[in-house]
């Protein structure tokens, strides 16, 4: 996906609709199993991610991510909000969390999206349990009407993660 952030030239949004992403990754394993945040963080897992955004944002590109949440939240979403500030903050990232019982009444697609610059949609797929299972790009304007729809719906509504307290 890198030469798709590269093409970017003012917007990236992110939606994401799960509750669970990737439990085999070692920063999950690790927090699950009572790493502190801040020794994940000194590992340098992050570092290239961060610094992929970074770059891009320096150069004007816009980061928008929104992550439709269930109540009680997962372990893994309490593992996503405890290091969001190190794993999409630092990089650049705008991110706003919401709720699902609030976004009931928005139309969204049932998968994960990646959308650049309003015009081409970056479909991600997941296995049951959250593992990566592909992607496929779309610049169907239709899908792109659809999802530029539901992303502001839900950026509207979200809250920034700073001023977002995880529900117990």
């Amino acid at each position: 996906m890198g030469e798709l952030f590269a093409k970017t030239q003012r917007l990236v949004t992110h939606l994401e609709l799960r509750d669970t992403y990737g439990t085999s990754h070692p920063d999950f394993q690790d927090w699950a199993a009572g790493v502190p945040v801040q020794e994940i963080v000194r590992r340098g897992r992050l570092d290239p991610w961060n610094d992929l955004v970074r770059s891009h944002v320096d150069r004007g590109v816009i980061f928008r991510r929104a992550r439709i949440i269930s109540t009680p939240p997962s372990d893994y979403i309490r593992f996503e909000h405890a290091i969001t500030p190190y794993s999409n903050l630092v990089g650049g990232e705008l991110v706003r969390w919401l709720d699902r019982s609030r976004a009931r009444d928005i139309a969204v697609s049932p998968c994960d999206f990646w959308q650049f610059d309003d015009h081409l949609v970056c479909w991600v797929y997941q296995t049951g349990d959250g593992e990566k299972a592909g992607h496929e790009l779309s610049d169907d304007p239709r899908e792109v009407k659809l999802c530029s729809a539901a992303f502001e719906a839900v950026w509207d509504r979200a809250i920034d993660h700073e001023k977002f307290a995880l529900p117990a």
